[in-house]
């Protein structure tokens, strides 16, 4: 697998992104939800989002991968990560909801109320009080960070580089009635532009995956987080079990970080040494997804019947069978053909659908985990 320290760094332009993102999307951040949005999008501009992400992927397989093919998908990550949101977001909100991440079950606990209770942990874990300023890095479109702020009373500033789920995450915002705890901010997480010891907390739901190199991102959250500050993080890691030798195994890797717009993901070990070579202090570290529960993690994406535990779980888990996943392959197909949905709709939805299936076999042969708890204090 590819180093987590290199150094270079994407040139970011504001203004290119707002421009291509008003040619895109237009005003459909105001839609009510993810379908709705779907069907309001720019044609050319979709075609082009398309092209960007996909000549990464297309025709590389897992057999034919190299350092090199590694390394450009590094080289680009804001790029790809923007791109991919450009072409997901709509979809997540449609079948996942506003906050983009897994969580653990308990018995008799639906989807949501679990979603929730997995940020409620993170917050709890790092210690966030009411009043703090607190850093959500890469914060999707505002979901953990709203609900982050319900429960704890804190000031909340999202970090995105994608302009398209800002405008949601503040839509969200001021619906809700939260515009006063929340803020969101447009920028690379690799490269803040905040100032050093800006923040009490900082906290990253599966999103620094995202980054081309943990040392990297840890030591911007590190720079802009106080001293005696905390960081908490969940981050999405391959296990000790995965070998990268192994063809099967770089398979699976390889179907989460094309479905899920990932540049370079490594390894718990790596982890672990990026968070010391940053500069933390690990209080905690822990894989949440192999405690002793009793449902699995990826269980939304499984499409077994068996873990359906309320009436509110029956479309989470339908939609992943294969009669639902049919369904939803011939309805983009017919959207657009009908030229309801601009092209490029559907192989967005069956790249996501192939990165469900190695989560799932990821996650059921322990080869990754999407919650790998780190707690970090920055020394006074």
């Amino acid at each position: 697998m590819a180093s987590s320290t290199m150094s270079n760094l994407e040139k970011e332009n504001h203004q290119r992104d707002a421009d291509f993102n008003k040619a895109l999307h237009g005003k459909s951040a105001q839609a009510r939800g993810g379908i709705a949005a779907m069907f309001s999008k720019g044609a050319s501009a979709k075609g082009a989002a398309v092209d960007e992400y996909f000549k990464h992927w297309d025709n590389k397989g897992a057999a034919d991968e190299t350092a090199e093919t590694r390394a450009q998908r590094q080289a680009e990550y804001a790029t790809l990560t923007r791109q991919y949101y450009n072409l997901a977001t709509d979809l997540y909100e449609y079948g996942w909801g506003q906050s983009f991440h897994f969580c653990r079950f308990a018995y008799g606990e639906p989807f949501h109320q679990a979603i929730a209770r997995h940020e409620h942990y993170l917050a709890h874990a790092i210690g966030i009080q009411e009043g703090m300023r607190v850093l959500d890095v890469g914060c999707g479109v505002g979901g953990p960070a709203r609900e982050i702020a319900k429960f704890t009373g804190a000031h909340i500033t999202g970090l995105n580089n994608n302009d398209y789920q800002i405008e949601r995450a503040t839509h969200y915002a001021h619906k809700e009635g939260l515009s006063n705890q929340l803020q969101y901010v447009k920028g690379d997480f690799m490269q803040m532009s905040f100032p050093d010891n800006s923040f009490d907390a900082v906290y990253a739901i599966e999103a620094t995956v995202h980054a081309p190199t943990l040392e990297g991102i840890y030591s911007e959250i590190y720079r802009v987080l106080k001293p005696g500050g905390t960081f908490g993080v969940y981050e999405w890691l391959m296990t000790d079990q995965y070998d990268n030798d192994n063809l099967h195994h770089r398979e699976i890797r390889l179907g989460i970080e094309q479905g899920d717009g990932i540049s370079n993901m490594c390894k718990v070990e790596e982890a672990l040494q990026a968070m010391k070579a940053a500069g933390f202090e690990l209080l905690r570290n822990e894989d949440m997804a192999i405690r002793d529960d009793p449902f699995p993690w990826y269980w939304p994406l499984s499409g077994d019947m068996k873990y359906i535990q309320s009436v509110f779980d029956v479309f989470t888990i339908f939609r992943m069978t294969h009669v639902g996943r049919a369904v939803a392959h011939s309805f983009a197909g017919l959207m657009e053909t009908l030229r309801l949905a601009p092209a490029g709709t559907k192989k967005t939805a069956d790249s996501l659908a192939w990165a469900a299936d190695c989560l799932v076999a990821g996650g059921k042969e322990n080869l990754f985990t999407p919650m790998y708890l780190m707690v970090g204090r920055k020394p006074e």
